[in-house]
């Protein structure tokens, strides 16, 4: 029987090595390389936004360097983080709620299919969080 709630939200988002590992195995990076298209289209956006989102040295889009950005760079990337950590973790117990009313079948392919996905993005903004987090302790120490 599935458990619910936070402490599920929390068994799932602790192994989020194991999603990123399982997305890695998804579709190797060689493979990624060999189904380019001509045209520079991501052939698989939705292979790539899962590796993308279990990889915690990927930083968002724009993001500063965190070992010479300002207090106030630290603190917008902090807030930014921060709200969708929030997001996420909310996304992952709400899966996690739903799956108890699932068929065991249902529940299985969500398991192996959409949490792992969901914990490695949860593992990828809490890292980063803490990243800014550390930036903002070492600019006011100093």
């Amino acid at each position: 029987m599935w458990s619910t709630g936070p402490a599920a939200a929390t068994r799932w988002s602790s192994a989020s090595s194991d999603a990123s590992l399982l997305l890695r195995f998804l579709l190797p990076e060689t493979q990624l390389e060999s189904v380019a298209h001509e045209d520079g289209a991501d052939p698989r956006p939705d292979v790539t936004a899962a590796l993308r989102g279990g990889d915690v040295g990927q930083a968002m889009d724009g993001e500063q360097d965190i070992a010479s950005s300002s207090w106030s760079q630290a603190m917008y990337w902090r807030h930014t983080y921060q709200e969708i950590l929030t997001m996420e973790e909310k996304v992952l117990a709400r899966v996690v709620e739903l799956m108890a009313t699932q068929s065991p079948a249902a529940r299985r392919e969500v398991e192996l299919s959409n949490v792992p996905v969901i914990a490695a993005q949860v593992e990828r903004f809490r890292s980063r969080l803490g990243y800014w987090e550390a930036r903002l302790t070492e600019l006011n120490a100093g």
